[in-house]
């Protein structure tokens, strides 16, 4: 059987490279690459660095808080009565005193009307029996009874009075009517609501700081909040606990603000700074910052023998120039290209950032 000519030119090729093979490995050109030997790198490793130097700056707490009123009252009515009148809508600014609710007098200025007039009949009673005291006609033992008889109707007016007043359900302190609790025709029991005030002036800013940060700060330290609606306010610390939260152990913080306009309201969701001092801090670039065989987080730099050393840092706060940290002293040539490739204690080529 006659092979083909296209069968005939496989074999050729194939045969060709086998013999090129043969021939390259009787005379050892397959080892030239393998007996090379590798280029040595000439010198010690090169880096870039920055000279940074010692700024005094601001330490400065930065934790999320919210704001809140100041007090709230559930404000509640002394005594029994159906609601005549309610003068004031909720969620309506209020002056101290202003009347929230107010109950049907019903029989009490009546009362008050006959207390005043038998305080009248007994400072008359009393007038007279002063004079016949002093004539001779009245014993001392008879005056002083007579004195007692009034005092009583003094107290009596005195307890209608009250009784009437306590008919209107007002304001404690100025502030807002966040949310009214009776209508016109409710019957309120003595202790029952009329509605809910909140003080809004000054106003909280309260948060919860780590207990690594809150030996830092103290009472009457100035702080800015950034409030969820793009306001920012200013204000002081009035507290800080003594005493950790035993679940998240954080110190529960309380900032006062000044809300004249009471625009602000409770509840929102705000980034607070507090300024703790003022101390050395350097700023380095952010991608500057490594990790050591501990774990700790900080920066490699080169001495003045061009040796790498390395040295923790605390961040203190992220900007977009780079991040403020404390724990260095003195200018330093921080290592910004080749920081994650040379080790403490080896000398490297240092080159300008």
């Amino acid at each position: 059987m006659r092979i083909k000519s296209q069968y005939l030119f496989v074999i050729g090729i194939a045969g060709v490279v086998a013999l090129y093979f043969i021939v390259r490995g009787l005379f050892g050109g397959g080892h030239s690459d393998a007996n090379a030997k590798p280029i040595a790198p000439s010198g010690p490793p090169s880096v870039q660095v920055q000279l940074t130097p010692e700024t005094v700056r601001e330490y400065e707490v930065v934790l999320r808080g919210r704001t809140q009123s100041t007090r709230t009252v559930v404000v509640r009515s002394e005594t029994a009565g159906v609601v005549a009148a309610a003068p004031v809508l909720q969620g309506t600014a209020v002056a101290k005193g202003a009347v929230l609710c107010r109950l049907a007098v019903d029989a009490r200025q009546a009362t008050l009307d006959q207390a005043k007039a038998t305080l009248r009949s007994r400072q008359l009673q009393q007038q007279a029996m002063a004079e016949l005291a002093r004539k001779g006609f009245r014993s001392q033992t008879q005056l002083l009874e007579g004195q007692a008889s009034l005092d009583v109707a003094q107290a009596a007016v005195r307890q209608s009075e009250i009784a009437l007043n306590q008919m209107n359900i007002r304001a404690p302190f100025t502030g807002v009517f966040d949310r009214r609790d009776a209508e016109i025709g409710t019957y309120l029991s003595p202790g029952q609501p009329c509605g809910t005030m909140i003080e809004l002036n000054p106003l909280l800013v309260v948060g919860d700081v780590p207990e690594t940060e809150a030996a830092r700060l103290h009472v009457g330290a100035p702080a800015t909040a950034r409030l969820v609606s793009g306001q920012t306010i200013n204000g002081r610390i009035r507290y800080v606990a003594r005493d950790a939260d035993p679940q998240t152990r954080t110190y529960h913080l309380e900032i006062t603000a000044a809300n004249p306009r009471m625009d602000v309201r409770s509840g929102l969701s705000a980034d607070v700074r507090v300024v703790a001092g003022a101390g050395p801090a350097h700023l380095v670039p952010v991608s500057a910052l490594v990790l050591d065989a501990a774990g700790r987080q900080g920066v490699r730099y080169v001495q003045a023998d061009d040796r790498v050393a390395f040295a923790p840092v605390a961040v203190m706060e992220e900007t977009p120039q780079g991040a403020w940290v404390t724990g260095l002293r003195g200018a330093l040539r921080i290592i910004t290209v080749g920081q994650s490739y040379v080790a403490e204690g080896q000398k490297v080529r240092v080159g300008a950032a």
